[in-house]
């Protein structure tokens, strides 16, 4: 009887032990990295902070870009843009114009691969090519790579990390590719919003016309849109 009790006590600190260990987690600003094999996934920035950042991979909707632009300046809201090195290519003088306004460029490879394919070798050369294109355009050095599709495999962090990069994702996704509503896509980018928050989306129509709706939301709710690299101060 008294080993019965004694193995139930045990199990009830132990229990308790879990707990305290998953609130301090969740509430600590410094878990925003989780592991990978020993590697490091960024998937937000700081929780005690109040930046967020509405980030957009570029590799098609070119023709929304200005008008985002236009918005994103409107509200002084300077971002994050992951560009693609084939849309590069193309669209120099737009790339240009991201920089000119003063947001942060950040890596998406150059072929749009899905980067968990892929080995070692050809890891590195989608993030290399790309970065010594826009270094070449603009001056700038990326440091920050997000990989096409969320697709990536041990070979792609260590190829990032060797070429100076963190790799990032995201802790809310638009979902704005696929889902053609602007309501939709304005609700998945606020809806319990919080500090430290990296917000997936990408220059479509419905992404546009939802723009001005949600940094009025993160403004009046004292959120400060910014760059991923603020976000992960």
């Amino acid at each position: 009887m008294k080993i019965k009790q004694f193995r139930n006590i045990c199990n009830v600190i132990i229990i308790l032990m879990i707990c305290i260990l998953t609130i301090y987690l969740g509430t600590s600003s410094y878990q925003y990295v989780f592991s990978y094999q020993n590697e490091s996934i960024i998937y937000n920035g700081n929780r005690e902070s109040n930046n967020v950042s509405l980030m957009f991979n570029v590799y098609w909707g070119t023709e929304y870009l200005n008008d985002i632009l236009d918005i994103l300046q409107k509200y002084n809201v300077h971002t994050t843009f992951f560009v693609g090195g084939q849309w590069v290519e193309k669209e120099v003088d737009l790339l240009k114009k991201i920089c000119s306004f003063g947001h942060e460029i950040g890596n998406h490879g150059y072929f749009h691969k899905e980067q968990e394919y892929l080995d070692y070798s050809q890891n590195y050369d989608e993030i290399y090519m790309n970065h010594n294109l826009v270094k070449a355009h603009t001056d700038v050095t990326m440091n920050l790579f997000a990989p096409p599709s969320g697709s990536f495999n041990q070979s792609t962090l260590d190829s990032a990390r060797e070429l100076g990069y963190k790799t990032i994702m995201w802790s809310k996704d638009t979902i704005d590719w696929r889902d053609k509503d602007a309501n939709l896509i304005f609700r998945r980018a606020t809806e319990k919003v919080q500090g430290g928050d990296l917000i997936l989306a990408h220059p479509t129509k419905q992404t546009l016309q939802a723009l001005p709706l949600i940094l009025e939301f993160y403004k009046i709710n004292n959120l400060n849109a910014t760059t991923v690299s603020e976000c992960l101060k």
